[in-house]
């Protein structure tokens, strides 16, 4: 492997977290907040030197490394970087264990939203700043690692090509700056349009600001205890909005002022808003006991794989745990399995079956009827991942079982770890302690964090690399 070339490009990972630490150094010094800053300056330094290191060790290498090195660098993007941001915790007041550091850490960066914390309001806010801007930041290196990385042609498991990735062509190093740009710019300014929407719902600007970090990101920690210490019952539509953007396609929004380049190259984001649309219309009528901006929120919070919700209980979990593992689109931060793949099996499935009635009929074979076909090819990576999701699923369960968590928990805390989806009352699992949870469950909660962003099927091409060298 390129170790040189692959730890200059984690160097430019561990970089932006000097800058998240500068910006919590500036935040505890405007507002007297003192006896955290040590812990920001130390992190500070540390991400300034080791990233330092990593760029001059590198710099003079060849800078092209293969789809194996990408994908080892993701990996070490994630580990090096929830070390680092668990530095904050571990050094705090509040005695946190090194392990629950890391666990903390890398639920922020995964956009997972799983928390060793029970009472957020006795936080310091700038340790709640540094988890909200951890999630902000690990959406931002996801949509990098999923547009530039995963849009290899020889392992397009991640089927990027049957949607639209911006006016960004074939990847090399002439213009992979400008896409990391233009990604950068793109997920920024929807971050500011999620933080206007929060604020024009009279949220306060401390918690528009930690929310909007989250919810661009997918993610699940609050900067309050609940919700409804941050919107009142009038405001919900906006949250349901905010909760929105992120669940499509990133380039979403930055395409309506062409309503042609909208339907040709977003046509998964509309058939997903349609699917929104007739869901909350079906249950609203169905359960009488929730209002529509409710069912709203909980449909977009499911699809999004963020979590967050206003909902105290309810008896149809079945239903958002289904939709958390169906996940938003594919160029977002939502995880899951992906609309279009279910899409694609189901269309396939289909098929079959008509094919068996009649042996002559013809079968439309095109992505919600575009110029893009489902070849063999397409559909045997969606029923990969579909495979190797519910064995995760199987795996993971089972070793949660071994922590005294119920099989009903163990099952349904599986399925929100492999969407990176919160544990929140929607799902029926509040009653779980992280804190009290084995070292080693939670090792594996991390491990599995990971798979869930990057997909089982990731880990597999890399061992088949390391253990078989071709």
């Amino acid at each position: 492997m390129n170790y040189k070339a692959i730890l200059f490009y984690l160097s430019l990972f561990i970089f932006p977290l000097s800058g998240l630490s500068l910006l919590n150094i500036l935040y505890s010094t405007y507002f007297d907040y003192f006896l955290s800053i040590e812990s920001y300056t130390i992190t500070f330094l540390i991400t300034l030197i080791v990233g330092s290191f990593f760029y001059f060790f590198g710099r003079s290498s060849i800078k092209k490394i293969n789809f194996y090195e990408q994908l080892f660098l993701i990996f070490l993007v994630y580990i090096v970087s929830s070390i680092f941001i668990s530095l904050p915790y571990y050094l705090s007041n509040y005695q946190i264990t090194f392990v629950d550091s890391i666990f903390e850490s890398f639920s922020g960066i995964t956009s997972t939203g799983f928390s060793i914390f029970n009472n957020i309001k006795y936080l310091d806010p700038t340790l709640i700043l540094w988890r909200s801007s951890s999630q902000w930041i690990g959406g931002l290196y996801f949509l990098v690692f999923i547009i530039i990385i995963f849009s290899n042609n020889q392992y397009n498991y991640r089927l990027n090509h049957l949607v639209h990735t911006g006016n960004m062509g074939s990847f090399s190093k002439s213009n992979t700056k400008n896409a990391i740009l233009q990604i950068f710019l793109v997920y920024s300014l929807l971050t500011v349009l999620i933080f206007i929407l929060l604020n024009i719902g009279n949220a306060r600007l401390f918690n528009s600001l930690n929310l909007s970090m989250t919810i661009i990101s997918n993610g699940g920690f609050l900067p309050t205890n609940s919700l409804s210490q941050i919107f009142l019952k009038d405001n919900h539509y906006i949250l349901a909005i905010a909760l929105l953007i992120p669940t499509f396609n990133i380039f979403f929004i930055f395409n309506f002022y062409n309503k042609k380049k909208l339907i040709s190259f977003h046509q998964e984001d509309i058939f997903l808003i349609i699917l929104i649309s007739v869901l909350s219309l079906t249950m609203f009528y169905s359960f009488k006991s929730a209002s529509i901006s409710e069912i709203i929120i909980n449909i977009v919070t499911s699809i999004s794989n963020s979590g967050i919700s206003f909902t105290k209980s309810v008896d149809n979990t079945i239903i958002y745990i289904l939709l958390c593992i169906m996940g938003g689109s594919l160029i977002s931060n939502s995880s899951g399995i992906k609309f279009i793949r279910i899409y694609i099996l189901v269309k396939t499935a289909a098929a079959e079956i008509i094919r068996l009635v009649r042996p002559n009929n013809i079968f439309n074979n095109t992505i919600f009827y575009s110029e893009k076909k489902i070849d063999n090819q397409t559909i045997n990576l969606s029923f990969l991942i579909f495979i190797s999701f519910f064995i995760s699923i199987f795996i993971l369960s089972s070793i949660l079982v071994l922590d005294n968590i119920s099989f009903e928990s163990s099952f349904k805390l599986s399925i929100l770890t492999l969407t990176n989806t919160t544990n929140s009352t929607l799902y029926g699992i509040t009653d779980i302690r992280f804190a009290d949870l084995f070292y080693s469950t939670k090792l594996f909660l991390i491990l599995f964090m990971i798979i869930g962003k990057i997909e089982l099927i990731s880990i597999l091409i890399l061992l088949k690399k390391l253990l078989f060298k071709e």
